[in-house]
């Protein structure tokens, strides 16, 4: 599957433009740890821009990303990509045994409250967002409620990446797309 193919499937199953920047977080993400890692930016990227596709439509434990692997399925995508989109809701089972897989947990929640910190900061650029500022924002647990801390601690951790190391790259690879992300 190639970008444009996926940014097609994505806006074809996902309208709201919060769930799509989401996804295009992830993707810069993902293609920043790729560079890192020596692994395939592209391949590591469209995993990134994918990986939630389907929740909009079928947003409940039951459904995503279930559904999602049975469309990619369809579509002929591989499965170790589709092992590694599985691998990001815990409730899956299915277990991170990719760096890849591990980097797409890692980075997938703290997207998301990254943009949340963002949006509370007087200027509201993802470039003026500052590690020690994450990490107390994190501390507060009615902030971004919905963001599992657990899940970025714990996904760093299983990266092999100091956590606020992991919140520094993050933070660059999202200031690389800000106009994209309206960060």
């Amino acid at each position: 599957m190639t970008r444009p193919d996926a940014l097609a499937l994505l806006n074809e199953y996902t309208k709201n433009p919060a769930l799509i920047k989401h996804a295009l977080a992830v993707e810069a993400a993902m293609r920043a740890y790729a560079r890192k890692f020596g692994e395939d930016e592209e391949v590591w990227g469209v995993i990134g821009l994918i990986h939630d596709f389907d929740y909009e439509r079928y947003p409940t434990a039951a459904d995503h990303p279930y559904r999602g692997a049975e469309i990619l399925r369809s579509k002929g995508v591989a499965e170790d990509w589709i092992r590694t989109i599985m691998s990001h809701a815990e409730y899956t089972g299915v277990p991170r045994d990719s760096i890849r897989a591990k980097a797409l947990f890692a980075v997938d929640e703290l997207c998301g409250f990254l943009t949340a910190v963002t949006f509370v900061r007087p200027e509201k650029k993802i470039a003026a967002v500052e590690v020690a500022s994450v990490r107390k924002k994190m501390k507060q647990k009615a902030f971004a409620a919905q963001v599992s801390r657990e899940d970025i601690t714990n996904g760093a951790a299983d990266l092999g990446v100091e956590l606020d190391e992991h919140i520094a790259f993050v933070i660059s690879a999202l200031a690389g797309i800000a106009n994209e992300l309206g960060l």
